[in-house]
């Protein structure tokens, strides 16, 4: 149970992060709330290699997210990163990627 609600409280900022897209229509206000709950997720139980994490999931993301919408498999009506995609997302992504590192630790099965 203790591995159970561990998993689930990294998993609370990506809630929260979600939750704010209908709330907060400008991109750059809610990346930079995005970018706050990042920092704030990334400085409490801070692990090794959660930054080195963020900074992969946010550069592989944004090239993987880029491709998808070239060929045509996704597209977004709020475009404000690079013409295509909204600037908040690669921040979602990021920190996507760490709270599934944690869980791995946590789970022990890396």
């Amino acid at each position: 149970m203790h591995k159970f609600l561990s998993v689930a409280f990294n998993i609370v900022p990506i809630v929260v992060m979600v939750g704010c897209i209908p709330l907060v229509t400008n991109d750059f206000v809610l990346a930079g709330i995005y970018g706050l709950v990042s920092v704030v997720a990334l400085a409490y139980r801070r692990q090794r290699g959660d930054l080195t994490v963020f900074v992969f999931g946010f550069f592989a993301m944004t090239v993987s997210e880029y491709f998808f919408i070239a060929t045509g498999v996704e597209t977004f009506n709020r475009v404000s990163f690079l013409g295509v995609m909204p600037l908040w997302l690669p921040f979602l992504w990021a920190y996507g990627f760490v709270a599934m590192k944690r869980a791995v630790v946590i789970l022990g099965i890396e």
